[in-house]
């Protein structure tokens, strides 16, 4: 734990590794996957960061089970910014696909994170769903099935951007 907590402060301060330079990791498997959601607490989103903690890491381990539980490198997602908003319907001409224009964002980057907590790579992502995904605005279990929703697709984009042993 104490190396993800190193890695984790050197990717705040921008740590060696450069943009979107993500390694292969020829033919390892990750050690582990992990979703650090500690900038949004600090933001004072601190249920539904937690919400979005549980639903990202599930999806994650799904999108990439076959290529987990082996001793490489791991998997670290560390969520910078998630901006869920209000949605009201279509939008005022009356056409729209269920959500007018309004979007939610997930913004986070992808870090691979050596056995001594050295950051070996990195990936930005910018994941953005309609506001309609959670269904019915009116419906009070919209916003946590959007928080699952855009967590879900943002899984499915990270495991296609990732390089492929």
């Amino acid at each position: 734990m104490r190396g993800a907590a190193l890695a984790l402060g050197l990717a705040a301060s921008g740590g060696a590794a450069r943009a979107s330079d993500f390694p292969s990791l020829n033919g390892e498997r990750f050690a582990d996957v992990r979703v650090d959601v500690r900038p949004l607490i600090a933001q004072g989103n601190g249920p539904q960061a937690e919400a979005l903690r549980a639903d990202l890491t599930a999806a994650l381990r799904r999108s990439f089970a076959d290529r987990l539980g082996g001793r490489g490198p791991s998997l670290v997602v560390l969520i910078r910014g998630l901006s869920l908003r209000p949605y009201a319907g279509s939008d005022r001409a009356g056409r729209g696909f269920g959500g007018g224009t309004q979007n939610d964002y997930l913004e986070g980057e992808a870090l691979l994170v050596g056995r001594r907590g050295e950051i070996l790579g990195r990936h930005p992502q910018l994941t953005a769903t309609p506001s309609s995904f959670g269904g019915a605005w009116y419906d009070p279990a919209s916003e946590r099935r959007r928080v699952t929703a855009i967590a879900e697709i943002y899984a499915e984009w990270l495991r296609r951007q990732l390089p492929v042993d």
